[in-house]
C-alpha cells in the first residue's frame, strides 16, 4: 500500500509533534520537507495541497489531505488504536487534552515563526529581543504547567500515565524548541523529567528535528 505523504519541516514544532506520534503508531511515510525560512511552504504546488501554507500535512493514500497537528494526530489515535494517544476515562481524557491545548494553543501561535518574523519586520525587534519574547510567553506557560504535573497524586513517568500520550507529545516538541531561544529549564523539574523520559524512547529520539532527512 502506498504510504502517507507527510509534509513536514525539521524545526516545526507542530511537525515533530506529528513525526513522533506517527512514529509511536508504526505508521511509516513519504517525507516531503518544506523550508519555512525559504517560504516553501507558500508555493503554488504546496497552497493547493494545504491552502493554510503550513506544516504539517497528511496526505493520505486516497489523495485526502489532513491538517493542523492536534486533529491529524487524534486521526491517528482512532484510526491506529494502538497504543492509544489518549486515555480512555472521561476525566484524565479532558486533562491530557488541556495540557497538550496550554501547549499547542497558548504558546506556539505567539511564538511561531510567523508571529518572530513580523516581530523583526514591524516592530524592528532584533534577535535578542524575538528570544526573550519567546522566553516570556513559554515561562507564561511552563509555570503553570509545572504547577499541574507536580500535583499528580500518583508519580509518573510520563504525563498522565506510565505511557506517553499527546500531551507528552506536545511538550517534547516544545522543550526542544525552547532550547534554541535558551529557554531556562532550571524551573520545571517535572517537565524536564517527563522530557528526559520520552527522549529515551527510540520514537520521540527518531522524531528529533536533527534526525530528519531535511536538517540543517
Amino acid at each position: 500500500m502506498t504510504s502517507p505523504i507527510l509534509h513536514s519541516y525539521f524545526r516545526s514544532s507542530t511537525s515533530y509533534r506529528l513525526r513522533i506520534a506517527l512514529n509511536l503508531k508504526g505508521v511509516e511515510t513519504d517525507y516531503r520537507a518544506h523550508h519555512l525560512r525559504f517560504g516553501e511552504q507558500r508555493s503554488e504546488a504546496y497552497l493547493k495541497i494545504n491552502p493554510q501554507g503550513v506544516v504539517p500535512s497528511l496526505e493520505l493514500p486516497d489523495g485526502e489531505v489532513l491538517t493542523q497537528s492536534l486533529a491529524i494526530i487524534e486521526y491517528l489515535d482512532e484510526t491506529v488504536p494502538e497504543p492509544p494517544l489518549l486515555p480512555k476515562d472521561p476525566l484524565t481524557r479532558a486533562r491530557v487534552r488541556a495540557m497538550a491545548q496550554m501547549i499547542a494553543c497558548d504558546i506556539h501561535p505567539i511564538n511561531n515563526l510567523k508571529v518572530l518574523n513580523e516581530l523583526r519586520s514591524r516592530f524592528g525587534a532584533d534577535d535578542a529581543a524575538v528570544a526573550g519574547w519567546f522566553r516570556h510567553w513559554v515561562a507564561e506557560t511552563f509555570g503553570p504547567l509545572e504547577a499541574m504535573l507536580a500535583t499528580r497524586t500518583t508519580p509518573r513517568a510520563y504525563c498522565a500515565g506510565d505511557m506517553p500520550g499527546l500531551a507528552d507529545i506536545c511538550l517534547v516538541a516544545q522543550v526542544a524548541n525552547g532550547a534554541r531561544f535558551g529557554v531556562d529549564m532550571g524551573p520545571y523539574p517535572v517537565i524536564q523529567g517527563i522530557y528526559d523520559a520520552c527522549m529515551a524512547i527510540p520514537a520521540f529520539e527518531r522524531a528529533a528535528p536533527a534526525n530528519q532527512p531535511d536538517a540543517e
